[in-house]
């Protein structure tokens, strides 16, 4: 089917038709222009296969969309392999090398690359999507494009789509705003989800998602039932003691012997002998973490002063249960949900409501006249100034503080 041109040789058309190329290049102009195109056309149509099936390992390998450079490097370097090998190689060796040169070969080998170089991209959409398509029936659970629509209607999974730019990502308020990379990461990501998940099962799926493959402590997500995601946010989960330590308290590591029996939340005390041979209780506080013989400990921000970095104390565990406060946030910690404080604005959709109107967990209302009232009942009124101590997802409250502050509808 395909044949170069060259002086002196024999031409066969696909139907085998033979003509002789005389020495001066005597040959009917109307077969030489079909053996031409054939070439051309034959080596293009080779080059988009070698580009569809680079595009399909890469994607296959690497979960991504192979670079458009990259497929038609594959593409043509596959067409001049065999222009070099098959083609030039025979004519150089052959019974007269110097029709290399010849000017009908020299422009249909160009023309041959070119076409190759144009139509690598083609071959290289149709792998990718064939790809995708086919890693969406297998069930996969995340692409990096599209699936196909008839995929997408007929198979067992559907995309959800996740914004196309970092900057299109928010932070969500009150928290450790997440990396740049991660963002990178997550926009422009296609997760596949089973068909038949709606409302709050198919947000939890994707919030699951989101952070398990990406270690994200929070999602504020906004998405529809057909998929469709009109905003997400993301935040950090802190670690260590940033979330359980008070204001006005300090964390201190001090060269201790805790016993055995201590651990994270015990009530302890520091004592220190003194110079006469007696013990003296320094400092009294909670005990967050051990190692071998280093504590940490919480204690007011005045007694840490009071401590010597380089001294060492004997730690007494007073025996007392954990707070309620402390099992509180251990939970809270845990959990998706969070803690944020509301204010009532005067005029808002919440003012004169009652706590049975609020979309979240009320645990506390603080109001200017008396004071906190926890676990409120749920036909209490909310007045304008009442604070509310909320426990929700991260979406939930930020729809409260915009209730708490958008004027009443008419």
């Amino acid at each position: 089917m395909i044949a170069t041109v060259q002086a002196g040789a024999v031409i066969r058309s696909s139907v085998g038709t033979q003509a002789q190329i005389g020495a001066a290049g005597a040959i009917p102009a109307d077969l030489t222009v079909v053996e031409a195109v054939m070439q051309v056309v034959g080596l293009a149509i080779l080059a988009a296969a070698l580009a569809a099936a680079a595009a399909v390992v890469y994607r296959w390998y690497t979960r991504e969309e192979i670079p458009a450079w990259l497929a038609t490097l594959f593409g043509a370097s596959g067409v001049a392999l065999y222009l070099n090998a098959i083609g030039l190689f025979q004519q150089a060796v052959g019974e007269n090398p110097g029709t290399v040169f010849d000017p009908t070969v020299v422009l249909v080998n160009a023309a041959t690359l070119v076409a190759a170089i144009v139509v690598s991209p083609a071959g290289r959409a149709v792998g990718d999507r064939v790809t995708t398509s086919a890693f969406a029936v297998s069930g996969s659970r995340e692409l990096e494009t599209n699936v196909s629509r008839l995929v997408s209607n007929v198979g067992r999974v559907r995309p959800v789509e996740l914004p196309e730019g970092a900057e299109e990502i928010d932070d969500i308020e009150g928290y450790e705003p997440v990396a740049a990379e991660t963002k990178e990461a997550v926009a422009g990501k296609t997760l596949l989800v089973p068909r038949h998940l709606r409302g709050d099962d198919l947000r939890a799926r994707v919030v699951t998602r989101l952070k398990e493959d990406y270690s994200v402590g929070y999602v504020d997500i906004d998405l529809d039932d057909d998929g469709t995601v009109t905003r997400l946010g993301l935040g950090q989960r802190v670690a260590g003691l940033g979330t359980t330590l008070a204001p006005g308290f300090a964390a201190v590591a001090v060269r201790a012997d805790p016993g055995s029996g201590a651990s994270a939340g015990d009530a302890i005390q520091l004592w220190q002998r003194t110079e006469e041979g007696t013990a003296k209780r320094v400092v009294s506080g909670e005990l967050r973490a051990s190692t071998e013989d280093i504590a940490t400990v919480i204690l007011d921000e005045t007694d840490a002063a009071a401590l010597d970095p380089a001294g060492t104390y004997r730690l007494l565990t007073l025996p007392t249960d954990p707070g309620a406060e402390r099992e509180f946030t251990s939970l809270l910690r845990a959990a998706d949900e969070t803690m944020d404080v509301v204010t009532v604005g005067a005029g808002s959709q919440l003012d004169g409501a009652t706590v049975g109107n609020v979309e979240a967990t009320v645990a506390a209302v603080r109001s200017e006249d008396s004071g906190i009232e926890p676990i409120p009942a749920r036909g209490r009124e909310l007045l304008a100034g009442d604070e509310l101590y909320l426990v929700a997802r991260p979406e939930r409250l930020r729809k409260v503080a915009g209730e708490a502050t958008a004027p009443e509808r008419k």
